[in-house]
């Protein structure tokens, strides 16, 4: 067996901590090909990818991205999207993944609750669009590997063009045969490709992938590795040659690939990718993967920050992912595909206006640009305020969509995590946890879970809660808030830490650093509620 130079230290080595990885985070060089924001390999501004503000993007990008939930972290709480599971078949075998076709109680990639011809997907798409207006964007992730199926996903584009032009079309894949299709990729106008790149080292990539179908024959070990890595490479440079925005998906497996992430950053960024994504592993034992049968943990919430903060600088960062399922539709962090099945698109009337469809999405672009406003002049106080200018903490919201704190806390099944600080107010990620609220009721024993999914946040906005969970979370150290109702989340997470810093000045309250948290594996399902 080949091996790199440093496989065999990280093959011995045990999870880094997180103070181990922290030095690591000093800012990525700018390798001499790089790229990252633009398609071309040219340089670009950090902070284009992830932010997707008009002020940090050439306009031919932002055209792309401004209404693309995955590409843009301001869109996406706005936008939606749509799955269309039309690719059954795969190329290569995930350690993380097991794929299912009749499963409608599990949130995660590789899941469905039923498989789509080319022609019931374009129909299924033409309804949903002509229902929700802000769906923007149709992507196919599967089943399987949209590219290992070739001629059905390309069909189902071919004819979403025709009878619905104005949405923008995604696909994701493993790249193995990427290389090979991507003439046909821009023939139909697919602006937006995402390639999963787990590792730049087939030493590393072996104890991922068991094995890939390659030539009619399978492959193993760490040739398959070998073979992937060298097609994906590939295939990015030709997609970036070509003009098409890339997002990476790499998934974080704790003793396996943390400390490598790094290093495949650097590299896609080299390779003009536009996001980089890093995602958690899944991996609990009822999934039935080789990874959760064999106990191979996923990393807790400060163990995924801590890799993505010591990305910052390479490849811009994507936080806002939800690992959706093949069939997902609706915002992100929420699926409303129970709502369209195939039955109930049969009763309707569909009748898909172009018109109304533009009107809306102007009224959201208005509201956006009502956040935007809203957050720089927050920040404009926060400036003023002399006091530790160097704090920075985060703060968990509640919120049903539209950018604001509009959710109850006992209803919740996703928190927002920002990270805030004087000068600003990013949002670094989402906790999933299970409904506290049942029928009118809250549901005690969920109470602990979902304590510990905020366990690193010092405050969580909501726009109602009950005594017993406001008692719960002031105990754990977590301060709850119900004033900034209806507010945009920026300006009103500036406020709390505002108000917050005025506290510790006059000394009625002391800052504490908080602990870590857990990441619950999976999201929750309307019918995983009614189990």
């Amino acid at each position: 067996m080949q091996a790199s130079s440093n496989a065999s230290d990280l093959a011995a080595a045990a999870y880094i901590s997180i103070g181990q990885i922290k030095p690591l985070g000093a800012k990525i060089e700018d390798p001499s090909t790089g790229g990252g924001c633009g398609t071309h390999g040219g340089e670009g501004k950090a902070s284009c990818g992830a932010p997707g503000s008009l002020d940090d993007l050439p306009p031919d990008i932002w055209e792309k991205v401004k209404n693309h939930p995955c590409y843009s972290e301001e869109a996406h709480h706005h936008y939606a999207r749509m799955h269309v599971a039309v690719a059954p078949a795969c190329n290569v075998q995930c350690n993380y993944c097991n794929r299912k076709y009749d499963c409608a109680n599990e949130s995660r990639p590789g899941v469905v609750s039923q498989k789509l011809t080319p022609q019931q997907a374009v129909k299924k798409v033409v309804a949903i669009a002509s229902e929700i207006p802000q769906m923007t964007v149709l992507g196919i992730a599967g089943p399987g590997d949209s590219l290992a199926s070739p001629k059905k996903t390309f069909e189902t584009f071919r004819m979403l063009q025709e009878q619905a032009p104005d949405i923008k079309l995604c696909l994701s894949t493993n790249g193995l045969a990427l290389p090979d299709l991507v003439d046909e990729i821009c023939k139909y106008n697919i602006g937006h490709v995402t390639i999963t790149i787990n590792m730049v080292d087939p030493a590393v990539g072996e104890k991922i992938y068991p094995w890939i179908f390659w030539k009619h024959k399978r492959v193993t070990g760490y040739e398959a590795a070998r073979i992937l890595h060298d097609r994906q490479m590939k295939g990015l440079e030709m997609l970036t040659a070509r003009g098409v925005l890339t997002k990476i998906n790499s998934v974080l497996i704790p003793g396996i690939n943390e400390e490598h992430l790094i290093e495949v950053n650097r590299d896609v960024k080299k390779r003009g990718a536009f996001l980089h994504n890093i995602m958690p592993l899944i991996s609990e034992p009822e999934h039935g993967t080789h990874f959760g049968l064999s106990g191979q943990r996923g990393p807790t919430a400060q163990e995924l920050k801590a890799v993505q903060d010591a990305c910052m600088g390479g490849a811009n960062l994507m936080r806002h992912c939800r690992q959706c399922r093949a069939d997902a539709v609706g915002l992100l962090g929420e699926d409303r595909s129970e709502d369209f099945t195939l039955d109930k698109i049969d009763q309707m009337e569909v009748v898909y206006d172009l018109d109304r469809r533009r009107e809306y999405q102007q009224r959201v672009e208005a509201e956006r640009q009502a956040q935007h406003d809203a957050k720089q002049e927050a920040l404009a106080v926060s400036r003023e305020i002399d006091v530790a200018d160097d704090m920075k903490v985060l703060v968990a919201v509640a919120t049903k969509g539209g950018g604001r704190v509009n959710e109850h806390f006992g209803h919740v099944t996703e928190f927002q995590i920002f990270e805030v600080s004087a000068g600003d107010a990013l949002f670094v990620g989402h906790r999933r946890v299970d409904l506290y609220c049942r029928g009118g009721y809250g549901d005690d024993e969920q109470l602990p879970s979902v304590v510990r999914a905020l366990h690193d946040c010092h405050a969580v906005l909501v726009a109602k809660i009950g005594a017993c969970p406001k008692d719960e979370l002031a105990q754990a150290g977590i301060e709850p808030v119900d004033q900034y109702v209806g507010e945009f989340i920026e300006k009103a997470v500036l406020a709390w830490f505002n108000d917050y810093r005025s506290r510790i000045a006059s000394g009625a309250i002391v800052h504490r650093d908080r602990g870590d948290a857990s990441i619950r594996q999976g999201a929750y399902t309307s019918s995983a509620s009614a189990a």
